[in-house]
């Protein structure tokens, strides 16, 4: 049950004009999407009632999303626990699978059968069950005269005492999250199932087609997919993996719609966004673009250098650092994009009118400058007084403590030796299974050095400077660090287990913890600074909210929660003289596609039903195979693998990315530029039917065969095996 309907903000956005809505902006919460944006959806082309969005009593779409692993989205889409996802969001899994014998990310694997699915440890998803207001209990805690410190500990106690309550026990996973810059609080509870096996996944030259240099770009020929299983105890509840497990029954599962689809037509994504900043100030933007971002970039820029030559080196070293070099260069390419379009579009100057509006609003009251009159000077003393420390932060993390994953492992170990013992010498074999030991040398030695050019000396750590001291050079100690027992497997699993404590000696050790040290010491110096910024950027959004109220609608900004967002497939101009169509097509491949090339080869059988217009029932009234489509919805990261779903309520296409030209989109939507980039499902129903002749899985789905726009009727024709061959 909802206890408390009506908030701040959710008041702000109900008593707005319905001419403010934007159809294309905004990731809202489904709970208020027949208060707030039916009609509008509806006049779009949405066919279905709010209660077939979301219902907490009924089954409803809701039930048929469910995260996927740590950071994605997905859709069941069979009755028997069948799920769909991207394939770089299953790539972690494959590649865990794979190895040099049974290399399923280099080739694809289809399970023929149920008992050819394989488990994937580790791997689970979560089904959202309900979310429930939870402000004035939080509220309840805080007092006025609480420092920062207090408020947050005093949160923090009553948000795990409303989890545990939630949680029953143990039945579900319960968490509370704040809302607004923390004016508001929601409690969100999940069943989480960890028995997830991989039925079927295309080879890497399909699912990643075109590599780093594609990632975020448009035109997009890339079928990012993947195939699981949801699997449960015989009572359909979550449970650990056991081969007396049999097939989730969902309360929900989704009909794959292969009929037209035109420019125009209404779609809607429900899924799971990462984190927006969408009320971030113009001094945060400044702060991103000239400080944080480029020390970030240039961080992973040398570990992604290091890599990129070690794996072009040896195949065997390309496997086992795929999934760590997609994680690095995902978010690398993203931070330089942002970089690119903040400042082309200018976002920082639009902010700064939204402020002017703002300032305006406080200073027209003595009694509101009372209270929010120090927020714009005391954000801007953060961002200037802390901009040093932030540079020489992302340097520490992203080329020191994600530097390398042997010295992270190692750095642990030295940590929890005493405690976990046997635990971490079961833990060598898998840790040294996966891993280069001349690529590790390289990452902690150069990356070392990459920390010392960059870093101003009075910030870098003083027990590094110590030991370049003593070694004579820096050069001298990255030869040290080369010489490491962390680099002896033997060596090192003999210390764990008959001396671990004198791992801690290790000068590898030793620099992972003076980076680890350095970072927290930095944090804390601005510790007093972040307390006042985070205070005053609260005040900051009750205040934004107070000043647009009645005249524009606030959505809370993405915080790994179930949203919906919603508009239509359409094309978009990047600059002057250019417009990019809405689709793609397999056309596309063959023209990119490169003999041998690491990121654009492509499989001969492909290419081949290619030449042959072999398509199926797949292909479009054109006779062509569409690959990936644009509409401009409201995503971003969290979002990969949600269902692209149009007004009847059926899966057209799986989200995987945005366009380059948008990326500052996370801070201000671009109408005009903004639009998530999906593969559609004929696509995806051409690689696992035609390409991988996997009929047991084409069997399982439910597939309708009418132009997404054809008004619901439940006589609508239903297509399933028996339809065959390529369209009249």
């Amino acid at each position: 049950m909802i206890k408390r309907i009506i908030s701040l903000a959710v008041m702000a956005v109900c008593i707005a004009a319905p001419a403010s809505l934007k159809a294309d902006e905004g990731m809202w919460l489904p709970m208020f999407i027949k208060r707030l944006n039916y009609v509008d959806m509806q006049k779009q082309g949405l066919q279905l009632t709010p209660e077939e969005i979301y219902d907490l009593n009924n089954s409803s779409l809701k039930d048929a999303v469910p995260i996927f692993g740590g950071g994605c989205s997905s859709e069941v889409v069979s009755d028997k626990g069948l799920l769909l996802t991207n394939h770089h969001c299953g790539f972690s899994a494959i590649a865990a699978l794979s190895t040099p014998e049974a290399n399923y990310l280099q080739n694809g694997y289809w399970a023929s059968s149920m008992e050819e699915e394989l488990p994937a440890p580790g791997l689970a998803v979560q089904f959202f069950v309900r979310m429930e207001d939870v402000t004035n209990e939080i509220n309840a805690v805080i007092l006025p005269n609480m420092t920062e410190d207090q408020r947050y500990a005093a949160i923090q106690k009553k948000a795990r005492e409303i989890e545990a309550a939630a949680g029953e026990k143990g039945k579900y996973s319960a968490q509370v999250k704040s809302f607004y810059s923390g004016n508001e609080h929601y409690l969100f509870v999940y069943q989480v199932f960890r028995d997830v096996r991989l039925v079927g996944t295309p080879p890497q030259s399909i699912g990643k087609f075109g590599g780093e240099t594609d990632n975020w770009m448009w035109p997009r020929h890339t079928c990012d997919f993947s195939m699981f299983r949801i699997y449960a105890d015989k009572d359909n509840n979550p449970a650990p993996y056991s081969k007396d497990n049999v097939p989730y029954r969902p309360k929900k599962f989704l009909k794959l719609n292969i009929g037209e689809k035109n420019q125009g037509d209404f779609a809607f994504i429900m899924g799971y966004p990462g984190t927006t900043q969408r009320y971030l100030t113009s001094w945060g933007i400044d702060y991103l673009v000239q400080t944080e971002y480029p020390a970030f970039v240039d961080a992973r820029d040398r570990k992604l250098e290091i890599m990129r030559e070690a794996m072009a080196s040896d195949p065997v070293i390309r496997l086992n650092y795929a999934n760590t070099f997609a994680s690095v260069s995902n978010y690398w390419k993203n931070r330089i994009g942002m970089i690119n379009a903040l400042t082309k579009n200018k976002t920082a100057d639009s902010k700064r009118e939204v402020e002017a509006e703002v300032a305006k609003w406080i200073d027209a009251d003595p009694a509101r400058k009372a209270v929010y009159g120090e927020v714009f000077p005391t954000m801007q003393r953060y961002y200037n007084d802390t901009k040093d420390a932030t540079a020489a932060i992302q340097y520490l993390s992203q080329a020191g403590l994600q530097g390398s994953s042997l010295a992270s492992f190692a750095y642990m170990a030295a940590r929890q030796a005493g405690a976990l013992k046997d635990r971490l010498v079961k833990g060598i074999d898998d840790t040294y299974k996966r891993i280069d030991i001349a690529t590790e040398k390289k990452l902690c030695s150069e990356l070392m050095k990459h920390i010392v050019a960059n870093v101003p000396e009075a910030l870098l750590p003083e027990v590094l400077k110590s030991e370049i001291k003593k070694a004579g050079s820096v050069d001298a100690l990255a030869t040290q660090i080369e010489n490491s027992i962390i680099f002896d497997k033997e060596a090192f699993a003999s210390a764990i287990k008959n001396n671990p404590d004198s791992i801690k000696d290790d000068i590898v050790v030793k620099v992972m913890q003076a980076y680890s040290d350095q970072v927290r010491k930095l944090q804390g110096q601005n510790k007093a600074l972040k307390n006042e910024f985070d205070k005053a950027n609260r005040l900051y959004h009750a205040a934004l909210l107070k000043t647009y109220e009645g005249r524009k609608v606030f959505y809370p900004d993405a915080n790994f929660t179930m949203r919906v967002t919603y508009g239509q497939i359409l094309p978009y101009d990047p600059k002057d003289g250019v417009t990019y169509h809405y689709e793609t097509t397999l056309n596309g491949v063959a023209q990119k596609y490169k003999k041998g090339d690491i990121e654009f080869d492509a499989p001969q059988k492909l290419l081949d039903l290619h030449a042959a217009r072999d398509y199926g029932r797949y292909a479009n009234d054109k006779g062509e195979l569409v690959a990936c489509f644009l509409a401009n919805l409201d995503i971003t990261g969290g979002n990969s693998g949600s269902p692209v779903i149009n007004g009847r309520g059926e899966l057209i296409g799986i989200a995987f990315d945005g366009n380059w030209e948008a990326m500052s989109g996370d801070i201000e939507f671009e109408p005009n530029l903004q639009r998530t980039i999906s593969v559609d499902i004929r696509y995806v129903l051409f690689i696992i039917d035609k390409f991988a002749g996997a009929q047991n899985i084409i069997d399982e789905l439910t597939i309708v065969d009418v132009p997404s726009s054809t008004p619901l009727d439940p006589k609508a024709k239903v297509v399933t095996k028996e339809k065959k061959g390529k369209r009249k």
